[in-house]
C-alpha cells in the first residue's frame, strides 16, 4: 500500500480574531506524541488523514504526513525514528512512517478499528486495540506482521506498556454486563491485563459504573497505571445532577504489583463538574498526574505523590449498600479502612489538583515534555502548551494548526453534543451516556415515564429516522428527545441553533460496517439466518422489516417488568445491533444468543421453539452482520 505524502514547510496560521475566520478544513487533531527530545510534536490529523510535524519552540508546522484511511492513534519507536500510526477500517492497518524523512516505509495488517496502540520497551513488539474485534493484535516489528490476537473484553480503545514490559494494560470503553443489576456485581468496564510473556489475558473491574474508559498510563516508575473514565449511578433515579448524581468523572488508580484497584477518585469539585475525561498522562519524574476533560476544555494537574499518600490511608475495605424504594442498590462505591467513601467525595483532591482553563475546544490527546504538557483540541485544531509549574503567570498558550475551521451544521452539532458546559454545572454532556453517538450499556431511570423502572441506553445511530424515541416512545421524534435531554437529563435550556444543529449531527451518522462481515458481505452461516429471519416460519421481519429492521410500533413481548408503566415497548432497529448490547428495554441479556435461546424473544410471531442450535446460531449471526 502506497501512501501519498505531502512535504514541505507550513507555517500555523495565527489565532484568528473574531469576524476573521479564513475557511479551512477540519484537521481533527486527536493525539500527539514528542519525538527528538520534544523539540518535535508529531500531532494525529484524524479527519484530514495526516500527521503534523510541529516545532512547539518556533510555533510551525513544518510537515504533514498523508496516511491511509481514518487514522486514529500514533506511538513512537523508542528509538524515537519511527512512527506508528493505526488506521481504522474492517481490515485495519498500521503505517509505518519515517517522520523526519515524510515517509511512509510500509503498513501491517491489524484489525477492525484498530487504534490505541502501545510499543514494547525494546521496540520489538507493537500492540494494537482492535475495537470492534474486541481483540488485541500483538504484531512482531522485525517481522512486520501480526503474530497473535489476545482477547480483550468490550470496544478497547487504548492501551499501555509497563516499563519492564511485562504486562500491556487495555482500556475497554464499555461494561459488557447486564444492566439490570447493581452493587457489587453492578455494569463496570474492566481492564485487560496482558502477560506479555504467555500473551494470557487477565481482568480488573473498575467501580461499579464506570464507563467511557478513554484514556490510561502507567507511571514512570511501573508502579500505577491510572485510568479516565465516567463513572455513572445510573443505579439512582435522574432527579439532579448535582454532585454527580448521574455521572461523576473519575480516575482509578491500579497497583501494578499486584493487577488490583487501589482506589477511584473523583475529578470534579462540589459545585462543578469536569466532564468527559479522555486522556491521562504523567511527567517524566512522576511528580504529576494530567487529564484531558473533553466536556468542559480543562486540564487537570494532579500531584501524585500527594495521591499516593492520601490513598496509602485510606485502602479499600468492602462495597456498601443503602436502599432505594425497598430495594438494596450500590449507594457507597467505595469504602476505607477510617470510613472515608473515596469515589464519592468531590472533595478528594482539594489541595492536590489545579485545573486548568484551556483556550480551545474539545481536548483529547496530551504528550509531556519536561514540564509542559501539550494538549490537542480537536474541534478548534489548535495545540495548547500548558506550563506545569504552579508559579506560572501564563500557563496557557495556543498553537493552530491550520487556518482556523469553519464548521458545518454537523460539526457544530457533533461539538455541542460533546459540550458539557450546556448542562448545568457541567456534570455531563450527551456524549457521557452516547459516547460516540452510541450507548454506554447502562440502565438509566429518567423519570419521562415514572419512577423506579429504569431503560437500557439506546444508541443515536437512526434515531431520526425510526420514531418515536425512547422505549416506551415518550417521545414522538428524535428531535423532540434531544430537546428534552438537555432540559430533562442535563438540567440546563438549549438555543433552537444548538438543538438543530444536534439534530443534524446526529442524522449524519453512518453506520459501522459489522466485523461479522466477510470482505464486507455476509457469511455462509449468516446467509443461512437470513433466510431463516425473513421466513414465515420464524417470522423476525414481522416486527423488523428491512432496511432500518424496525416496523417503528410498539409491541408486547412478554418483557414488562415488575416496576414497568405499561408493557408495550418500542421495536428497535437492528443496524449496528452487534455494538449495543445489553438487549431488551431493561438491558437483562448480554448477547443476542441468550435473547434468542433463553429469553425465547420472538416466540409470539414464530416458531423458536422449533429451532436447531445451529440455526439458532445462524440467526445470530445474520442479526449481528447488519
Amino acid at each position: 500500500m502506497l501512501c501519498a505524502v505531502v512535504v514541505g514547510p507550513v507555517r500555523a496560521a495565527a489565532a484568528p480574531q473574531s469576524g476573521e475566520h479564513e475557511r479551512g478544513e477540519c484537521l481533527g487533531p486527536c493525539d500527539v506524541v514528542a519525538a527528538g527530545d520534544g523539540r518535535r510534536l508529531l500531532v494525529l490529523l484524524a479527519d484530514a488523514g495526516r500527521v503534523a510535524v510541529v516545532e512547539p519552540g518556533s510555533q510551525e508546522v513544518t510537515r504533514t504526513i498523508d496516511v491511509p484511511d481514518t487514522p486514529t492513534g500514533l506511538v513512537l519507536d523508542p528509538a524515537g525514528r519511527t512512527l506508528y500510526v493505526t488506521c481504522a477500517a474492517p481490515q485495519g492497518t498500521v503505517c509505518a512512517v519515517d517522520w523526519e524523512s515524510g515517509t511512509v516505509r510500509g503498513t501491517i495488517e491489524a484489525g477492525h478499528g484498530a487504534g490505541g496502540p502501545a510499543i514494547s520497551p525494546d521496540g520489538r513488539r507493537l500492540y494494537v486495540c482492535n475495537r470492534f474485534d474486541n481483540d488485541v493484535s500483538v504484531i512482531d516489528l522485525e517481522a512486520g506482521r501480526e503474530v497473535t490476537r489476545v482477547a480483550a473484553v468490550r470496544e478497547p480503545v487504548a492501551s499501555a506498556v509497563t516499563p519492564d514490559g511485562k504486562w500491556l494494560f487495555v482500556a475497554n470503553l464499555l461494561p459488557a454486563d447486564r444492566a439490570n443489576q447493581h452493587g457489587v456485581d453492578g455494569a463496570s468496564a474492566l481492564l485487560t491485563v496482558v502477560d506479555t510473556q504467555t500473551n494470557r489475558p487477565t481482568t480488573i473491574r473498575l467501580t461499579t459504573g464506570s464507563s467511557s474508559v478513554r484514556g490510561l498510563c502507567v507511571s514512570p516508575d511501573g508502579s500505577r497505571v491510572y485510568v479516565a473514565h465516567v463513572l455513572s449511578r445510573y443505579h439512582l433515579p435522574t432527579i439532579q445532577v448535582e454532585r454527580g448524581w448521574m455521572n461523576a468523572n473519575a480516575m482509578t488508580v491500579i497497583d501494578v504489583a499486584t493487577r488490583k484497584l487501589v482506589n477511584t477518585v473523583l475529578l470534579d469539585e462540589l459545585e462543578r463538574g469536569a466532564a468527559n475525561p479522555w486522556d491521562v498522562a504523567c511527567t517524566a519524574d512522576g511528580q504529576w498526574i494530567c487529564v484531558t476533560h473533553a466536556g468542559t476544555d480543562e486540564l487537570s494537574v494532579i500531584d501524585a505523590a500527594g495521591l499516593s499518600a492520601k490513598l496509602k490511608a485510606m485502602p479499600l475495605e468492602c462495597y456498601s449498600n443503602a436502599y432505594l424504594f425497598g430495594e438494596p442498590f450500590y449507594y457507597g462505591i467505595t469504602r476505607s479502612y477510617n470510613g472515608a467513601d473515596v469515589a464519592n467525595n468531590n472533595a478528594f483532591l482539594e489541595g492536590l489538583r489545579r485545573r486548568i482553563k484551556l483556550e480551545g475546544n474539545g481536548p483529547r490527546g496530551l504528550a509531556v515534555v519536561g514540564s509542559t504538557a501539550y494538549v490537542v483540541e480537536h474541534f478548534s485544531d489548535t495545540l495548547a502548551a500548558v506550563d506545569l509549574r504552579p508559579e506560572s503567570d501564563r500557563p496557557v498558550t495556543s498553537l493552530a494548526l491550520g487556518p482556523a475551521p469553519v464548521p458545518d451544521l454537523e460539526r457544530k452539532g457533533q461539538m455541542w453534543f460533546c459540550d458539557a458546559t450546556l448542562c448545568f454545572e457541567h456534570w455531563q454532556s450527551c456524549e457521557s451516556c452516547h459516547p460516540d453517538a452510541r450507548a454506554d450499556g447502562l440502565n438509566w431511570d429518567l423519570l419521562n415515564d415514572g419512577s423506579e423502572n429504569p431503560k437500557n441506553t439506546k444508541s443515536m445511530l437512526l434515531a431520526h429516522e425510526t420514531p418515536p424515541a425512547m422505549a416506551t416512545a415518550v417521545r414522538p421524534t428524535a428531535e423532540a428527545a434531544v430537546r428534552s435531554g438537555i432540559a430533562h437529563i442535563e438540567f440546563g435550556s438549549i438555543e433552537e441553533e444548538v438543538a438543530s444543529a444536534i439534530d443534524a449531527y446526529l442524522k449524519s451518522l453512518e453506520p459501522v460496517p459489522s466485523p461479522q462481515l466477510v470482505g464486507g458481505e455476509l457469511s455462509e452461516r449468516a446467509r443461512r439466518g437470513r433466510e431463516l429471519f425473513f421466513s414465515d416460519r420464524i417470522g423476525c421481519a414481522t416486527c423488523h422489516p428491512a432496511p432500518w429492521y424496525t416496523d417503528l410500533q410498539m409491541h408486547d413481548v412478554g418483557t414488562q417488568g415488575p416496576r414497568d408503566r405499561r408493557s408495550e415497548f418500542d421495536t428497535p432497529a437492528l443496524i449496528e445491533t452487534w455494538r449495543t448490547a445489553p438487549y431488551l428495554h431493561d438491558g437483562r441479556y448480554t448477547t443476542i444468543r441468550e435473547l434468542i435461546a433463553r429469553g425465547k424473544h420472538g416466540a409470539s410471531e414464530g416458531k423458536i421453539d422449533s429451532l436447531t442450535e445451529q440455526q439458532i446460531d445462524d440467526l445470530v449471526e445474520f442479526v449481528l452482520s447488519l
